[in-house]
């Protein structure tokens, strides 16, 4: 049986950031449910700023950036996770989706999550990130995960308590839909070149 790929995406700045931290429990959540093995990645924003933002301007990605936009189209399942910036997802969050290319993500099942500074911002996973998925056709689990830096406690760890039952609730869901995603081929029509979306966005 062909391991089934996860990946997730994470917008965090800092080293370590509960961006991060968020998007590894996810990963072992969903890891934990699905059926024999997986091969899991999580790509690090920070590290593709650069190479982004030259790929909005030029209009063709660096290697590793195409590397890192092919891991996210190619797999089973994803996990978006971002800061709150402005009461909305970061810029680099948003410029790394818009250099994928449209219709890439189409029927991808995807949880999404955030991170911030107080729960007052929860509501950017229904205001902001359901609407870009969706936009973007994917499929988005029922469960976000939203993470306010209370959650984490002294010890910056979230083994216990109301956010570690939204992240096995979250989990469950795409460890669910993911199979599925695995046994689908994507048509070919669906994807627009890379060069062509991004002459689209610039403008």
């Amino acid at each position: 049986m062909t391991a089934l790929r996860l990946v997730a995406v994470s917008a965090g700045l800092g080293r370590p950031s509960s961006s991060r931290l968020l998007a590894d429990r996810l990963t072992e959540a969903v890891r934990r449910r699905l059926p024999g093995e997986a091969a899991v990645r999580v790509i690090e924003l920070r590290d593709l700023a650069a190479d982004i933002a030259n790929a909005m301007v030029t209009g063709f990605p660096s290697p590793r950036l195409r590397e890192a936009i092919e891991a996210v189209t190619e797999a089973d399942g994803l996990i978006a996770v971002t800061p709150v910036f402005t009461a909305s997802y970061s810029g680099l969050f948003k410029s790394f989706f818009d250099v994928v290319e449209e219709g890439a993500l189409a029927g991808m099942p995807v949880v999404v999550a955030a991170t911030g500074g107080t729960a007052r911002h929860s509501l950017v996973l229904d205001h902001a990130l359901r609407p870009l998925f969706a936009y973007l056709r994917a499929v988005v689990a029922p469960t976000g995960v939203y993470a306010a830096s209370e959650d984490w406690g002294g010890t910056g760890d979230a083994a216990t308590g109301p956010l570690s039952e939204r992240v096995a609730r979250a989990g469950e869901e795409l460890a669910a839909l993911m199979p599925a995603r695995a046994a689908r081929p994507r048509p070919a029509d669906e994807v627009v070149p890379f060069e062509q979306r991004l002459a689209e966005l610039r403008p």
